[in-house]
């Protein structure tokens, strides 16, 4: 059987694809366009077929991916869920072996990966890269994506060209769980920046200027960036249907943060009054919703 480590020459890896959500369906279309061939499942089955019909290969369990497969990738919910999906009774491990790899595009507990990664490796030899992602589905389906990766030089290679059909920027910053620590910083600034883009926005729609020309209008200055460009024109819009991502994914990200940050003994009180203010969104009813939303939150407030 070809592995990553040993596949024929010119021969690409056989993918598996576990989480098809927003961010797990775009990754695996733009994965079948560029000629991978992939091995799908997915906790809700309804999100099998359309990929199926795109040219995927559907699977009954996590188990049965990995041994159609080289490379496993995960992209699911939190840290409970790739736990599920790897050590389950129809798990991932049931199936691995060496030169195999897993790539983990969840966010999930730096720590928790670190002991799951070492975990798989000393019961099978199968390889882990924790690669979580930003950039959203939009940079999913493009292959524009921002992966920050923690594992072996060894294994973080053998992923390099599926990762150049994922990702443009791709950062190897360390040993297992650099990946996931980096993506709790990435997190930080952004849930707290999500929160200041709607405070933003509401200053400028109050104060009675043209809220729609802001960001060409502090272009080039320090305000300057991609969540000014991206983010607070969907704000201003009000563009969320349908939604980018869920309120509940980014407020999950956001209580991540708050227990990593705790875990080092950190005071953080801008991450805690975003988590806060996301926490009383999701409360509201809102967890389905784009998380860019929160806007509306204002709106109902004034």
């Amino acid at each position: 059987m070809a592995t990553a480590g040993s596949s024929a020459v010119g021969a690409k890896p056989r993918i598996g694809f576990i989480g098809l959500g927003i961010m797990g369906s775009a990754m695996t279309q733009r994965l079948l366009e560029r000629g991978w061939s992939v091995t799908v499942w997915n906790l809700e089955p309804e999100a099998v077929p359309p990929l199926v019909e795109a040219g995927a290969i559907g699977a009954a369990t996590p188990a049965d991916v990995t041994a159609a497969s080289d490379i496993v990738i995960l992209c699911v919910l939190h840290t409970q869920a790739v736990e599920s999906c790897v050590f389950g009774a129809q798990g991932v491990a049931k199936a691995a072996s060496a030169g195999k790899i897993l790539i983990d595009h969840s966010t999930a507990d730096p720590a928790a990966t670190r002991e799951m990664a070492a975990r798989l490796r000393h019961a099978s030899g199968m390889g882990w890269v924790d690669a979580p992602v930003s950039g959203g589905p939009l940079a999913s389906r493009a292959g524009t994506l921002t992966v920050m990766a923690g594992g072996t030089p060894q294994d973080v290679a053998a992923i390099a060209p599926v990762m150049q059909d994922l990702a443009a920027n791709f950062t190897h910053m360390g040993p297992s769980g650099a990946g996931q620590t980096t993506k709790m910083i990435n997190q930080a600034i952004v849930g707290s920046t999500y929160v200041v883009m709607a405070e933003a926005l509401m200053m400028a729609e109050a104060a009675g200027i043209d809220a729609a020309r802001l960001p060409a209008c502090l272009a080039g200055g320090h305000a300057d960036g991609t969540l000014l460009k991206v983010l607070y024109p969907q704000m201003q819009a009000r563009a969320f249907d349908p939604p980018r991502a869920y309120a509940r994914q980014l407020l999950k990200d956001l209580k991540a943060v708050k227990e990593f940050s705790h875990g080092l003994h950190l005071e953080l009180p801008m991450v805690e009054l975003a988590a806060q203010r996301y926490t009383d969104f999701v409360d509201a009813g809102n967890a389905m919703r784009d998380p860019a939303s929160i806007v509306d939150f204002y709106v109902r407030e004034k």
